[in-house]
């Protein structure tokens, strides 16, 4: 890439968000790295509106580490409930107690210890280094990679990440990566808003199935119904209005992700 078009490139993102940018989202005015792992979780697969108010209301009942890992998972859950993903919750919690208990409840600092709590991914462990230490990381998700496509790969189907990275790479600012990356993803959603999704252009791009009717939708009733006190099969699909057969397909995807276990005939979350 030639060098004016870099510049060209990085001054037209950083001019949108100047103007355009959403300055004033809750996990963009600090850089705790436990916030930052907090909001990068809850925004997988869920959109920025339904994610506030769930992001202030977890902080302010486990505003560190430690209150976190103390909590119990059906807290946990409870404040969780409307997200989806609930696996999510479980993976945030175990992260909690692995870094209480093996760093003494300080973030870790390095991109591999991040990586090495349970649910946390390349992505996710890039974010917190860019968004919570200010490291030029590169790195790629929706957003970002809507961005590389529709500047540099219009005219192409079936992008590969690996032919986007380069691109990413040339063009982090190494000074501010932590504002770059932000004006990124601001700029990669108002481009799905005014464009046909660049995304749809990525080998890796992947539609959602509908939520109505689907497992994840008969997970999600289920698991409040658990808050209180255990339920029988029985009581699930009477209280859910769902099928046996697709109540217990459901259960069984729970068992999968730690959530929920089976005492006789009662279903209880786990502890």
């Amino acid at each position: 890439m030639e060098k004016s078009k870099l510049e060209h490139f990085q001054k037209k993102v950083f001019n949108f968000y100047k103007t355009e940018g959403r300055h004033t989202l809750p996990w963009r005015n600090t850089n705790d790295p436990y916030c930052i792992l907090v909001s990068e979780i809850m925004l997988q697969q869920t959109q920025v509106d339904r994610v506030i108010p769930k992001y202030n209301e977890f902080l302010r009942l486990f505003p560190t580490v430690k209150d976190l890992s103390q909590a119990s998972l059906s807290d946990v859950l409870r404040i969780w409930s409307g997200l989806g993903y609930n696996r999510r919750a479980r993976f945030l919690h175990n992260a909690a107690q692995e870094i209480q208990k093996v760093y003494n409840g300080v973030m870790p600092h390095t991109f591999t210890e991040l990586q090495s709590l349970s649910g946390i991914g390349p992505y996710t462990a890039s974010a917190v280094m860019v968004f919570a230490f200010n490291e030029p990381i590169p790195m790629i998700e929706t957003n970002i990679r809507s961005v590389y496509i529709h500047e540099f790969f219009s005219r192409h189907d079936e992008v590969e990440d690996k032919e986007i990275m380069p691109y990413i790479e040339k063009t982090v600012d190494v000074k501010n990566p932590c504002i770059w990356y932000a004006a990124l993803m601001d700029y990669g959603t108002y481009l799905k808003k005014v464009t046909k999704n660049p995304s749809r252009k990525s080998k890796h791009h992947v539609i959602q199935k509908a939520f109505k009717g689907s497992l994840r939708e008969a997970r999600g009733k289920i698991l409040p119904l658990l808050f209180k006190k255990g339920k029988t099969t029985a009581a699930l699909v009477k209280e859910t209005g769902i099928g046996k057969k697709r109540i217990i397909e459901a259960l069984e995807g729970l068992i999968r992700d730690g959530l929920v276990e089976q005492n006789g005939s009662t279903w209880t979350l786990c502890t």
